[in-house]
């Protein structure tokens, strides 16, 4: 059985920061990419940052300079440090693992930007 764990969310004022943790347990044994979307009620899922297992990592365009992630895809951990956030960056973070064994997604966090 797999476990994606996500942990960090919350509440912050715009311009705050927020750090986002992942945890992956389980049958999982050869990660090759681990990632963060974010998904905003009534719209589609988008990707907001992944990380591959040499560490090359890829961003979209509407965080690229603000959040950065990292990951040990050993130790099947990866984090989303997340600056200088808008009100639009409001979403579940969801964390996703890929794998040989499959592609697994943890329930997600909740992240608000709001004064």
């Amino acid at each position: 059985q797999v476990q994606v764990v996500e942990s960090g969310g919350g509440l912050v004022q715009p311009g705050g920061s927020l750090r986002l943790s992942c945890v992956a347990s389980g049958s999982i044994f050869s990660v090759y990419s681990m990632g963060w979307y974010r998904q905003v009620s009534g719209k589609q899922r988008e990707l907001v940052a992944i990380i591959t297992r040499n560490g090359i990592s890829n961003y979209a365009d509407s965080v690229k300079g603000r959040f950065t992630i990292s990951g040990d895809s050993a130790k099947k951990t990866v984090h989303l440090q997340m600056s200088s956030l808008r009100s639009e960056d409001t979403a579940v973070y969801y964390c996703t693992v890929g794998s040989f064994e499959g592609d697994y997604w943890g329930r997600g966090t909740q992240v608000t930007v709001s004064s």
